[in-house]
């Protein structure tokens, strides 16, 4: 497994450890960028890591051509001196630091590439951990207003139900049928305790001078006379006929 697999693997269960404890979601960001930074603080030794034994494999690979080539020319020394013998075993030992070097040489491609994409990796790693920094807020701000939607959808539901309106409704009734009863017991205790029969004429005279007052309004409108027929045989006493109003009123042209 390799290192950026490997810290794939870590932060994903981070994530999810966090996630299954549901927690603030501003914390659990803020947490994840911090978990995130320290691998990539571990990413980064490790490619450092790798780019070292690259630079090593590099340093081998230019001893052993260092090598091959100053076995090379004491070989020429020894065939210069005459000694063919002394210049084969140099020839010998330089063919071993050129396959040496070949070898080398392999390893150091080899881990170049390598180094070369860890490099790519970590470079994309950090691109990544930045852009969650730039969307954090983006995602905290839509975290809280999903969580004060949730909270007025709740306040809503409990709006709605209609329990409250029911007890308030209730509570009304209650109160009227009080009242009702408060007046009940008032009336009752008037006709117990008080004088009915004055009660009653009480009533009558306030109609009698509500009527009253009605008369008196249309006269002064103009919509009964002053005087009337109807007046004056009101004044009469009962069962007395119209003659006896002319004999009690003109006696005296009788007379004559």
């Amino acid at each position: 497994m390799g290192i950026f697999q490997r810290l794939g693997t870590l932060i994903k269960s981070n994530l999810n450890d966090l996630i299954s404890k549901a927690e603030d979601p501003e914390k659990m960001l803020n947490q994840v960028l911090v978990d995130m930074k320290n691998q990539l603080v571990e990413a980064k030794k490790q490619v450092a890591v790798a780019i070292g034994d690259e630079k090593r494999l590099k340093k081998q690979w230019d001893e052993q051509l260092v090598q091959a080539k100053e076995w090379e020319r004491k070989a020429m020394m020894a065939v210069r001196a005459g000694d063919d013998g002394l210049a084969k075993e140099a020839l010998v030992r330089q063919r071993e630091h050129e396959e040496l070097c070949t070898q080398f040489e392999q390893q150091w491609h080899l881990q170049k590439e390598s180094v070369d994409k860890l490099k790519e990796q970590l470079r994309t790693l950090n691109n990544k951990i930045e852009e969650a920094k730039r969307k954090k807020n983006i995602l905290v701000a839509r975290a809280k207003r999903a969580e004060a939607q949730k909270t007025i959808q709740a306040t809503m539901a409990g709006i709605s139900d209609t329990s409250a309106f029911d007890t308030f409704d209730r509570m009304a009734e209650k109160v009227e049928s009080l009242e009702a009863e408060a007046e009940a017991g008032v009336e009752l205790s008037g006709e117990m305790t008080g004088d009915t029969l004055n009660s009653r004429f009480k009533a009558l005279e306030s109609q009698g001078g509500a009527d009253l007052a009605l008369a008196e309004l249309k006269a002064k409108m103009g919509l009964l006379p002053a005087a009337s027929a109807s007046s004056e045989q009101k004044a009469l006493p009962e069962g007395a006929k119209p003659d006896e109003k002319k004999a009690a009123g003109g006696g005296g042209k009788a007379d004559e």
